[in-house]
Parts: C-alpha cells; sequence; structure tokens
C-alpha cells in the first residue's frame, strides 16, 4: 500500500448511495475489486459496471460464479471470495457492520483488518461501526452521508389493504410463501425474493415487480442488503427470526437495515408492520426513522494465520482467541465443524499427513454446505470430494456428470426445484476451483446451463403459484390509464389482452368462476371497461338481426341464437306482454334501451303472425252486441274456450251473430268453441307462455309434441292447461279437442241410450286400442260395459249381398243430413295424426290362443250415455260430460234412439230401414257470401 494510500469509511443509513458512490471511485482506478455480500448484490453491481466499460474489463467472482476475462481490471465478488495480494488500486468493502454477524462476521472483520487497496481503500456500512473502525483502523477519514428521502413509520396494516408497490418481509420460506399466495388471491400476484435464490431466477422475479407485472413483493431479509428496487412501503410479518442456532428478536439495527428499502431517490418511504406482527415500541419506530443505534461493541474474529502442519495444528490456530478487546472468537463456522469432522475419520487422518494435504483438506471443508442437510451428510460429500483430490488430483469426470444428471431435471414442485438448485450450487462451487476438474471451462458450462434451466424452471412455478397474470396485466394496464384491448371469439369467449377473463353470453358478462375477492372485481372492472364497444357494437348487431335469429323458450325466456338475451313479463294484456332486457348496468342505458326495444318488436310480430285471425276477430268494427262481446271473451282466452264455460252466452247468440263469427274462423263445436287454425303447433307453444305470463305461473308448462291426437293426461298441470294446449282431458288420456268434435259427430248418429260398440272409424280418428277408446269415454261422460262373445268370421267381399251394400251407401248421406251439427264437420285428420292401421284394426282378443277346434273369443264394449263421476278423468268444471246435443240436464245426448214401442229400428235381424223426417229449415242465405248469391241464382232460376 502506498504511503499516502487513503482509507474511508463511507457511513450512514440506506438509500445515501454509499454503493454507487464507491463505485464511481473504484472506476477512477486502472483497476480496483469491490467485496458484497451477496452474490444477488455482487451480480447487480456486476452488470451495471458491465454497463459501463463493457464486459471485457470486468471479472464476477462469487462461491458459484466465475467470470474472468483476460484483461479483467475491475474484480466484482462476493467478500468470501475477494482474492488476496492482487494488488489492486482501489478496494471496498460494502455493509461492513456484517462484522458483527455470528455466522459470517469473522470473514468481514478479517477484510477490515487486512484487506487493502494501493492508492484507495472504503469500507461502507453503518454508523454503528463508527468506534470500532476508528479504534482498529489506524488514520481512518469518515465520511458521513444523509439519507436522500424521509423514512416513516406508518404501523400496523392488514395484507389485504397493503398499498401496491409494497414489500412485506417474511423470516422463512413457509412464511414468504403463505404471504405470497395470500397476495394472488387478493392482489393478483406477488414476486418472491430470497437469499437461495439463483441470480437467475431472483432478477427474473424482480424483472416481474419492477416492470409492473405485480405491485407486492415478498421476501426474506436479503432485500435489506443493498437490493435497489422501487419499494414505497416494507411491512414486516413478523420480528423474530431463527438465526442457525435459535429464535431471536430483530435488532433495531436489523430492522433499519430492511425497512430502510422503502423509498428511492429522492422519494420517500415508509415502514410498519402486518399479518401477526406486533406494532414496533415507540423508541424502536423513533430510532429507525431518525438512524440512531446503538454502537457495535464487539466484532466477530477468526485467526487469519493458520497453520498447516497437521489436522490439529490447523484446528489449533483456527480457535486461537483474539488480543483485542473489540474483537471476540466468532462461533465454530461450517467449515470448522466440517474439519473436525472429518479428522475422526482414520483414512482421512492418513492422508492428511503434510502440509499439502492438510491445505488441501482445509479448501475441501470450506466447500459451502448449500444443501444444508446435515452436517454428517456434508461431511460424507467432503470425504469423497478429498479422497478423490488427495489419491487422483481430480474429481473424476464420470463421478461428477453422474451427480450432475440426477439434479438435470426441471420436472417437480418448488421445493423440489430449490433443493436442486442448492444440490448445483455444491457442484458448481466445485467446477469454480482451479485444478479440481480436468476441463475447468466444460464443467462451469456444464454446472451453469442446468442451474440456469432449474433457475427457469423455478421462475416459472414461483410464477405459477403465486402470480395471477391475468389480474397482473389488466391491473397494470389500468394504472396506466391504456385502453384495454379486448376480443370476443365465436364462443364468446371473453379475452382482455390475451388473458381469458370469461365470457358473454348475449349482454351479460359472466366472469370466469375461478376468480373471487379482490381479484374477481379487478377482472369485472378491467373487463368491462374493455368490453363497452363490444356492448354497442354487439347492440346494434342485435338490433338489425332478422326475427329469424331470435326466438322464445316455453318458459318465456327470449333468445338470441344460443343466448339468452331477456324474457317475456306480464302486459296489460295477455296478448300485450312486456319483455325485460337482459343486460349489464355497466353496458349502459342505450344499450339496455335498444336491446329491448328490438325484443318487443320482436314479441309484437310473433303474436300478431301466429294469432292473426284473433287480432283481427278483436278488431272487427262490425261486430255488434252480443256478437262483439263474444269477440272479445274469445280474444281474451287466447282463441279457445270450453263451451260449457260459455253455454249461456252461445245459447244467446242468434243465427246472424254465429254467422258473423264463424266468418273468423271460429268453430262452435260440442265440447269446445275454438278456432281451428290457433291449434296448430307454433301459435300452441305461444299460447301457454302467454297464458302462464298473465296467470302468474312460477313454472310454465310445457306444450304437448305436435302431431298427437292423444296425449296422456297431466294430473299436475294448472287449472286450464289442457285447453290452453288445445286437448280435453277424457280419462287416462287427453284428446285433440278438434279430433273430439269429429267424434262427436259419430257418437252423435249413434244410439246412446240402448247401447253402440265402438266403430273403425271412431278407433281411426282417436288413434287408440279398444281399451283405451273405453277409457276416452268413460272420460267423456259414457258408461263402457265389457263383454265377450265367440269372434265371427268376416263374409268375403263376393258372398256379402248386394243388396246391403247398396244399403250402406244409400244411408250415410241420410244419416249425416239427420244428424247435421250447427256446421260442417272438420277435414279429414292427416296421416300423421291418425294412428297406424295396426293399432286401429287389432282388436282385443282373448288372453290366450284357443285350442284348436275351440271357438275364438273376442272383447268388446257397450257405450250408454252416463252421469257418473269419473274421478280424475273429469277434473275442472264442465270437463267429463258432453257440453251440447242434450235435450235437457242429464238428458241424453241428441241422435238415434229405439221408436216408442221398444224395437230396435231396421226390422228383423236387423236390417237398417229408411224412414222420411220433417225437412230442416233452410238457413237464411248470407248476402255477403259470393257462393250464396249464386246458390240463390240457380233456385230462382229453377
Amino acid at each position: 500500500m502506498a504511503q499516502n494510500a487513503r482509507i474511508a469509511a463511507v457511513l450512514g443509513p440506506t438509500n445515501t448511495g454509499k454503493t454507487t458512490y464507491a463505485i464511481e471511485r473504484m472506476l477512477a482506478h486502472r483497476t480496483g475489486i469491490i467485496g458484497l455480500p451477496l452474490r444477488l448484490l455482487a451480480r447487480e453491481v456486476y452488470d451495471k459496471i458491465v454497463e459501463l466499460r463493457g464486459p471485457s474489463v470486468v471479472a464476477l467472482v462469487t462461491g458459484e460464479e466465475r467470470i474472468v476475462p483476460d484483461r479483467a481490471q475491475y474484480w466484482v465478488c462476493t467478500v468470501e471470495a475477494m482474492p488476496e495480494g492482487m494488488g489492486c488500486d482501489f478496494l471496498a468493502v460494502d455493509e461492513i457492520q456484517l462484522c458483527a454477524d455470528p455466522e459470517r462476521g469473522h470473514v468481514f472483520t478479517d477484510r477490515l483488518l487486512r484487506a487493502r487497496g494501493l492508492h484507495e481503500t472504503l469500507f461502507l456500512g453503518s454508523d454503528s461501526m463508527r468506534g470500532p473502525i476508528a479504534q482498529l483502523v489506524p488514520g481512518v477519514e469518515f465520511i458521513r452521508r444523509e439519507r436522500m428521502s424521509q423514512l416513516t413509520y406508518t404501523g400496523s396494516r392488514k395484507t389485504s389493504r397493503m398499498k401496491p408497490r409494497s414489500a412485506i418481509v417474511g423470516f422463512s420460506v413457509e412464511d414468504v410463501y403463505a404471504i405470497a399466495e395470500l397476495l394472488r388471491r387478493q392482489k393478483g400476484g406477488a414476486a418472491v425474493v430470497m437469499g437461495a435464490l439463483s441470480p437467475r431466477t431472483r432478477n427474473a422475479q424482480v424483472a416481474l415487480y419492477q416492470n409492473g407485472d405485480v405491485d407486492y413483493l415478498v421476501a426474506t431479509d436479503a432485500i435489506g442488503m443493498g437490493l435497489n428496487l422501487d419499494i414505497n412501503h416494507v411491512a414486516f410479518s413478523s420480528l423474530t427470526k431463527f438465526d442457525g442456532r435459535r429464535m431471536r428478536f430483530l435488532m433495531p439495527n436489523e430492522l433499519a437495515q430492511i425497512a430502510g428499502r422503502a423509498g428511492r431517490g429522492m422519494s420517500d418511504g415508509t415502514f410498519g408492520v402486518t399479518g401477526e406482527a406486533p406494532p414496533l415500541d415507540d423508541e424502536v419506530a423513533r430510532a429507525i426513522m431518525d438512524h440512531r443505534f446503538a454502537p457495535v461493541r464487539k466484532l466477530n474474529w477468526r485467526n487469519a494465520a493458520l497453520q498447516f502442519g497437521s489436522v490439529e495444528a490447523l484446528i489449533y490456530s483456527l480457535e486461537k482467541a483474539p488480543d483485542h478487546e473489540l474483537l471476540m472468537k466468532s462461533r465454530d463456522a461450517d467449515d470448522l465443524m466440517a474439519l473436525k469432522a472429518l479428522n475422526q475419520v482414520a483414512e482421512i487422518r492418513a492422508r492428511a499427513s503434510d502440509g499439502p494435504s492438510v491445505k488441501l483438506l482445509w479448501d475441501v471443508c470450506r466447500i459451502p454446505d448449500f444443501r444444508g442437510i446435515s452436517h454428517a451428510e456434508h461431511a460424507a460429500m467432503l470425504e469423497d470430494i478429498y479422497a478423490f483430490l488427495h489419491e487422483k488430483g481430480r474429481v473424476p469426470n464420470d463421478w461428477l456428470a453422474q451427480r450432475i444428471q440426477r439434479i438435470d431435471r426441471t420436472d417437480g414442485d418448488i421445493d423440489t426445484l430449490s433443493k436442486r438448485l442448492a444440490f448445483i450450487r455444491t457442484w458448481t462451487y466445485v467446477a469454480q476451483r482451479s485444478g479440481w476438474v480436468d476441463d475447468e471451462s466444460h464443467w462451469r458450462g456444464e454446472t451453469r446451463a442446468v442451474e440456469d434451466r432449474l433457475s427457469d424452471a423455478l421462475h416459472e412455478r414461483l410464477t405459477q403459484r403465486f402470480v395471477d397474470r391475468r389480474t397482473s396485466v389488466l391491473l397494470r394496464r389500468l394504472k396506466q390509464k391504456e385502453a384495454l384491448l379486448a376480443e370476443v371469439n365465436d364462443q364468446g369467449e371473453v379475452t382482455v389482452e390475451g388473458e381469458f377473463v370469461g365470457r358473454l353470453e348475449g349482454f351479460r358478462f359472466r366472469q370466469d368462476k375461478d376468480a373471487s375477492g379482490q381479484e374477481a372485481k379487478t377482472l369485472r372492472q378491467a373487463s368491462m371497461q374493455a368490453l363497452a364497444p363490444h356492448f354497442n357494437l354487439r347492440a346494434d348487431r342485435f338490433y338489425n338481426a332478422p326475427d329469424t335469429e331470435i326466438d322464445f323458450t316455453e318458459q318465456g325466456g327470449l333468445m338470441w341464437g344460443t343466448e339468452a338475451v331477456g324474457k317475456l313479463v306480464p302486459g296489460p294484456e295477455p296478448l300485450k306482454p312486456q319483455v325485460e332486457a337482459f343486460v349489464d348496468e355497466e353496458a349502459g342505458s342505450d344499450v339496455a334501451q335498444k336491446v329491448q326495444r328490438r325484443l318487443q318488436h320482436f314479441i309484437d310480430r310473433k303474436i300478431a303472425a301466429l294469432f292473426e285471425p284473433l287480432l283481427a276477430l278483436g278488431r272487427d268494427e262490425e261486430l255488434t252486441g252480443l256478437a262483439r262481446g263474444f269477440a272479445f271473451r274469445m280474444v281474451e282466452s287466447l282463441g279457445i274456450i270450453p263451451r260449457a264455460a260459455v253455454a249461456d252466452e252461445v245459447k244467446a247468440l242468434d243465427q246472424d251473430a254465429r254467422g258473423a263469427l264463424r266468418k273468423h274462423g271460429i268453430r262452435f263445436g260440442q265440447f269446445t268453441i275454438f278456432m281451428p287454425l290457433l291449434l296448430k303447433p307454433a301459435p300452441t307453444r305461444l299460447r301457454l307462455v302467454l297464458w302462464s305470463l298473465a296467470n302468474g305461473l312460477d313454472v310454465f308448462p310445457e306444450a304437448p309434441p305436435p302431431g298427437l291426437v292423444t296425449v296422456p293426461t297431466d294430473t299436475h298441470a294448472p287449472e286450464g292447461y289442457d285447453t290452453m294446449s288445445g286437448y280435453r282431458v277424457a280419462g287416462e288420456r287427453a284428446i285433440r279437442i278438434d279430433m273430439l268434435e269429429r267424434l262427436a259427430d259419430l257418437l252423435r248418429a249413434e244410439d246412446s241410450r240402448g247401447g253402440f260398440e265402438a266403430k273403425p272409424d271412431m278407433l281411426s280418428i282417436t288413434g287408440m286400442t279398444l281399451e283405451q277408446f273405453a277409457d276416452l269415454m268413460q272420460g267423456l261422460g259414457y258408461n263402457a260395459e265389457k263383454g265377450e262373445r265367440e269372434k265371427v268370421k268376416p263374409i268375403a267381399a263376393e258372398e256379402a249381398p248386394a243388396e246391403a251394400a247398396e244399403a250402406e251407401v244409400a244411408e250415410a248421406p241420410a244419416e249425416a243430413e239427420a244428424a247435421a251439427p250447427e256446421e260442417a264437420p272438420q277435414e279429414e285428420a292427416k296421416p300423421e295424426e291418425v294412428a297406424a292401421p295396426e293399432a286401429v284394426a287389432a282388436p282385443e282378443a282373448a288372453e290366450s290362443q284357443p285350442a284348436e277346434g275351440e271357438p275364438e273369443i273376442e272383447v268388446f264394449y257397450t257405450f250408454t250415455w252416463g252421469r257418473r263421476s269419473q274421478g280424475p278423468r273429469n277434473r275442472g268444471k264442465g270437463r267429463g260430460q258432453p257440453d251440447r246435443g242434450q235435450a235437457k240436464p242429464g238428458g241424453k245426448p241428441r241422435g238415434k234412439g229405439k221408436p216408442r214401442d221398444g224395437k230396435p229400428r231396421g226390422g228383423p235381424k236387423g236390417a237398417k230401414s229408411f224412414e222420411a223426417r220433417p225437412p230442416k229449415k233452410d238457413k237464411p242465405i248470407d248476402p255477403d257470401n259470393p257462393f250464396a248469391a249464386a246458390l240463390m241464382g240457380l233456385k230462382d232460376k229453377s
């Protein structure tokens, strides 16, 4: 060291720019070396100097890294890895207050006492080191640096209420992970920084925080050692830590070292506590804010003048006591404990028999216990390495490759990858030592590659577990007040800035179910902001969509394709329902009104199209008096009224009124008054929805399947359902009202008092078996008497008397005329409405086939009119009995009966006879009917 060499101690609190000052001073010299407390901080300073001077003149030396270019001028090292005797112009040691650290203090004390630059030496650290430095370093110059910003204590605050750009400090891996998981759920995530992380993983995690991907950092006390981050607030989750031997409270100066990371440059910072940590005492908080701490009174020391004559001599020299009152012997470090353990092995004692062998043993014992498994296991590994080095001078390539290969795997969770990183650090350290392996550059590259792969995998796992990238991206964009880019694909999946956030169903946003709490609120805020233009565009597209893209459900929902966009609600009249649009409030009133108008237009047009005959009936101004009143009754009943419910009104209608109503398609049936056009499936489906709305039903009954003449009776259906669905309950099944009227026309021609059997036409119309038809007839008010008889083989067609055939042909029009109802029977049923021929023609046969020669038995039913109750078959008013054709209540339906003498008509053997009836009174001819006018013309000519 030159005679006029400068030795200075740059002391002060954190955020005073001490490290930056040392870098500037080093670069002012031709050569220099700086020792830093952490590998992470060494990498940060190395990168900064490389930016200023280039990589060709800057070296990085740590326990696991060694980058030494040929023209290296500036050396950046960890304090333990600082080379001795280099003769650099400048030397600096950062965080010199670590001389008081129980584990590493002796290394810093050794640098304080023995490390010097040829022209300038700087010791950087806390004011608490002023006294010891003044006593131990003659001629030292003190430089006091003030903090560039204020540090304020804010007390206790919940983690969930932590402000952005905060660092939460934990003192165990478990605490760090728990806090990070909490922040992921509530704040979108956090970066994780621990001393055990590799520089590559640490830098990647810090980048998440520095870039704004996350606003929170969870760290151990590793951040207290000079890591420069944009932190506004530091919160302690605990005030105790395990120092390797016991749990103890942190000293005020230790808390200050960590809390001082808050605030950077001229920006003020705050600190406090969170979680289960108790509030700081007022004196401690004030001491941290004012940077006033008790001076360091003792420095840990270990003898540097080692004796390598024997292992015992080496141990003795390492345990030598200091001779200065400020120094105290440090506790046994890991390297000394390993040396003592190996000295118990006979083979090691035999090998370490001379100075070089003892020196080699000591170098092996200084391999750090990165794995931290147990002292015994660590000693066993050192024993193998020492044996190889002592016997072969090298660690065998295959042995080293085998161990590295075991570690070179990127599967597993965070803990597994962290352990592998700790293992690879051991072999990285071995590869860095000169002369320990055959090809140093190869093995350094191998171990570095494995460490990089493990570091990347660990960063990925940490990010997956503790960062909700979706929420963090949205938070960052919201904070930057940038327009968020939202996209909606064909499946309705919504992505904001490429992150899936939920689905857009119609005009309602369905958020991803994985989100909860604050995360869910943040997601919705960002999503709705980004979806605002999409709502307007979608509303325009919906407003211009054709009616074919919109439909209603049987429960009153309104669909746009497969998406629910609204529902029907009761209106002032059954045929004038209102709509309620399903639109998120955030979409705006304009979108909601546009969607509602379009839906109202749709349902109004749908009703106008499907109920056009009924609406025309209500608008007919020519209807007057009773006819007009009956028309309003039909409109209110949606085109279908049981005749029993309006029997008096129907009787009061004269022929003119009925004719006027028939012009609108109203049919006055025996059981029901209805409009046949409204029995089609589409009007029926809508009618049931409108009827359910008007009656305030919670669950709307569904329409029967189209094309069926009869359906099973639903005993749980609400009152009036069968009528609105176009059916009438009759026994176990309900029959469609138009087909029931056709059946009534056939029944009118039968002798209902004397009894009659079912005709094939009756079975054909209903599509039922004989047994089902009997149940139907009982539901209509008839008695069904079951019987059996010998089956008569039908007479072949060629054997049938011609007279009988002619009589059948002649009888049909006569009977039709005699039993003509108020209007012509409805057209024949469509093929799909009639049961299959097999069902119609198959009679009810005996349960078993008759033996050969025995007569074949058939089942038949005789039907007579009766008024006895049929239980559940006759639910409701007017159900279970005919509504017209009765002479008086309790009488039989009109039709053929027995003559007064009691003998059946038709002569002997049932032959049919014909008799004249009084001519029917001609109905008045409607002058407005063109066909009637033509008929009158023909009569005049005749």
